[in-house]
């Protein structure tokens, strides 16, 4: 069987970084946890398989760590992001894709469980 596939979650909530990771767990597929852009940085450097993002962390937005992984140097470039935010004005989200994020939820519309089913639906896309 090859490797568990990883899902860096990038939330700076405590309380819902702490139900995904349950819930991924749950899910046979390995967590990795960063609660600020800054952090989620270093951490993609683990190469997950696909990475939930927020928009609003502490130290850098989740919109600069989209800009900075999409470089066309990065070696993150072609790793499926979603992003998961309270955001959801027409412009955030059209800045959020065209930064390179595949998918877009907002919080308020989704439930937990939804999010993972759509991760995983990414997740079997990218094989």
């Amino acid at each position: 069987m090859p490797g568990k596939k990883k899902i860096l979650i990038v939330e700076d909530d405590q309380f819902l970084h702490k139900i995904l990771v349950m819930k991924v767990k749950a899910e046979g597929i390995e967590p990795i946890s960063a609660y600020d852009g800054e952090s989620a940085l270093k951490k993609v450097k683990e190469m997950p398989d696909l990475i939930l993002l927020d928009l609003i962390l502490p130290q850098m937005s989740g919109f600069e760590f989209l800009g900075e992984i999409r470089m066309d140097s990065s070696q993150f470039k072609n790793i499926p992001v979603i992003v998961l935010s309270n955001l959801g004005q027409d412009e955030d989200i059209e800045r959020a894709k065209s930064l390179g994020a595949q998918d877009y939820l907002i919080k308020a519309n989704f439930s937990i469980d939804e999010v993972i089913k759509k991760a995983k639906e990414w997740l079997v896309r990218k094989k």
